[in-house]
């Protein structure tokens, strides 16, 4: 099977709602659309995290990581963790654990090490595009946060089918993967109940341009992927915003970007100690 036969057989399957996730996604799936309720009791959170260990852990250790505990005060329970990041951060978290598990079963060093990059491009995204909402657009931070996390979800799934079909991913001099990409995006998207405003600014993210001023979700996440230290390893060439860098100037100037950059690297690196529990 070629690369083009590939792609067309898995974007078909995706069509059809047959989407092979691993066991471990499907686990932090359930836990992620329960928190999406904003009513779910605090016992019932409490249940669902327990339920899954590793989320657990990984709740209370960014419960105590720079990003949240400003205070100084160390949480040892996931009661505390819980009322300290918020059901959004949870969400947000849970997120970030079906993203992570994507990788986990690939075999192939090499699309390992991808699945890394990505993964590390994919955290200094989201904790930009927390900062970036915060001072610049002025879009809810968490849906920023989790935004930034799940944006390159399309990738992630790619990357965890690659070992399956061989050269998946290979350059694609004719340019004509990215339609296959954005059905499989939109497909994925749509299995792990990612929402509507949501998805719709992460699709615009391929042609998407920069507003004038930078207000929406959208630009928040143009403007993350812009600043962001690490590129996505499988990134087609573009301009990283197509407009130039002095409209993006306009709105964050040198020294302010270097603080976000600084800002959110301190922060990925709370995040990824939170997940490597």
């Amino acid at each position: 099977m070629n690369k083009l036969e590939a792609f067309g057989h898995i974007a078909a399957l995706a069509i059809r709602g047959d989407l092979v996730f691993p066991t471990s996604v499907n686990a932090a799936l359930r836990v992620q659309l329960a928190l999406d309720d904003p009513d779910c009791p605090m016992d019932e959170a409490i249940r669902l995290v327990l339920a899954e260990p590793l989320l657990a852990a990984r709740t209370v250790a960014l419960s105590n990581s720079a990003m949240f505990n400003r205070g100084g005060g160390t949480i040892t329970n996931v009661r505390a963790a819980i009322t300290r990041v918020g059901y959004h951060n949870l969400y947000a978290l849970a997120a970030a654990m079906v993203v992570r598990q994507f990788g986990a079963k690939i075999a192939d060093q090499a699309l390992r090490a991808k699945a890394e990059q990505l993964w590390q491009h994919t955290v200094h995204v989201a904790c930009l595009a927390r900062i970036i909402a915060r001072e610049v657009t002025e879009v809810n931070q968490d849906t920023a946060l989790f935004a930034g996390i799940v944006h390159e979800v399309g990738g992630f799934y790619l990357l965890s089918r690659a070992d399956e079909f061989p050269g998946l991913l290979d350059p694609d001099p004719d340019n004509w993967q990215p339609a296959s990409e954005e059905i499989i995006l939109r497909e994925v998207m749509h299995k792990l109940g990612i929402p509507e405003p949501v998805a719709s600014a992460i699709e615009g993210l391929r042609d998407g341009f920069l507003g004038v001023p930078p207000e929406t979700l959208l630009d928040t996440l143009l403007l993350a992927n812009h600043f962001s230290p690490v590129p996505s390893p499988l990134a087609t060439p573009r301009e990283a915003i197509p407009q130039a860098d002095s409209v993006v100037d306009l709105f964050i100037d040198e020294p302010m970007a270097a603080r976000m950059v600084e800002q959110a690297k301190a922060d990925a690196a709370a995040m990824n100690s939170a997940m490597l529990v």
